[in-house]
């Protein structure tokens, strides 16, 4: 059976079926919407993307989104505060993309990273976590500086443990411990740095989903192919994408690789 975007709408109207949320669904763009009727807070799901998941992991995958939107609408209708929890403030990585503000006018706090990412700031609550905005800032007396400077801390405490993978010569090393937090280990400079002594090639870093950071110790063209690849199909498999592209570390910087890629071409045609 073919899935399309109306059988899609039949199935996640039946699980999100609740007395307290208003379910609508854009024609136009298939996304599915999920919000409070008191508040008009909610979460849109893009369901093209969602139909490729469900594909490779049939009921897996609406599980999965059942759990994770049911526990994020739950934290959007409770009242969050910063007081005692500055050991629960992490940066999370978005894509350039990502918006900058809640949908009911709220700026989120933000900084650029790349071209292709950005950094936000998250409040954990254990299975889930709440985007730092400045509403919620004025209300708790906090600067942005402040918040930035303790997720910058927090995310150096965190464990970095990696698995590792040799492939054509190359070497890959994954960092996957699915705390919601594994792609915002690629703000730890000093894991950076150590990671870029070890390489015996050049160091690329790629960030295709929340949760993975991927390290690569290039020692060949084929290496760069296979990061690609992979970098690809991990964006395509995360619940919450980043960026497809990977980039080369090099004088403490990130740069996307196929920017690096091309320059390299012109310099030898010149």
């Amino acid at each position: 059976m073919r899935m399309t975007s109306i059988k899609m709408k039949k199935m996640l109207e039946k699980r999100f079926e609740n007395p307290d949320w208003k379910l609508s669904f854009d024609r136009d763009h298939d996304i599915f919407r999920i919000e409070w009727k008191d508040t008009g807070q909610g979460i849109d799901i893009s369901l093209p993307g969602f139909i490729s998941k469900w594909e490779a992991k049939k009921d897996e995958a609406i599980d999965e989104l059942e759990e994770h939107i049911k526990e994020a609408l739950k934290v959007m209708h409770e009242k969050q505060d910063l007081k005692g929890k500055e050991n629960h403030i992490f940066p999370v990585i978005r894509s350039g993309s990502f918006p900058v503000e809640t949908k009911d006018g709220r700026r989120l706090v933000h900084r650029d990273h790349t071209a292709e990412t950005r950094i936000y700031y998250a409040l954990d609550l254990g299975k889930s976590y709440r985007l730092i905005d400045e509403s919620l800032l004025k209300s708790e007396g906090w600067t942005e500086e402040r918040v930035k400077e303790v997720a910058s801390f927090n995310v150096r405490s965190l464990p970095t443990d990696m698995k590792k993978d040799e492939v054509a010569g190359n070497t890959f090393y994954f960092v996957a411990t699915k705390d919601g937090y594994d792609a915002s280990r690629i703000l730890n400079e000093a894991l950076l740095e150590e990671m870029k002594a070890r390489a015996e090639g050049e160091l690329a870093v790629a960030v295709p989903h929340q949760d993975v950071l991927i390290f690569a110790d290039i020692k060949n063209e084929i290496g760069y192919d296979i990061l690609a690849q992979m970098t690809m199909q991990f964006f395509a498999e995360g619940r919450i994408p980043i960026t497809s592209l990977a980039f080369l570390y090099e004088n403490k910087k990130l740069e996307p690789i196929f920017i690096l890629a091309k320059n390299k071409k012109k310099d030898d045609q010149d």
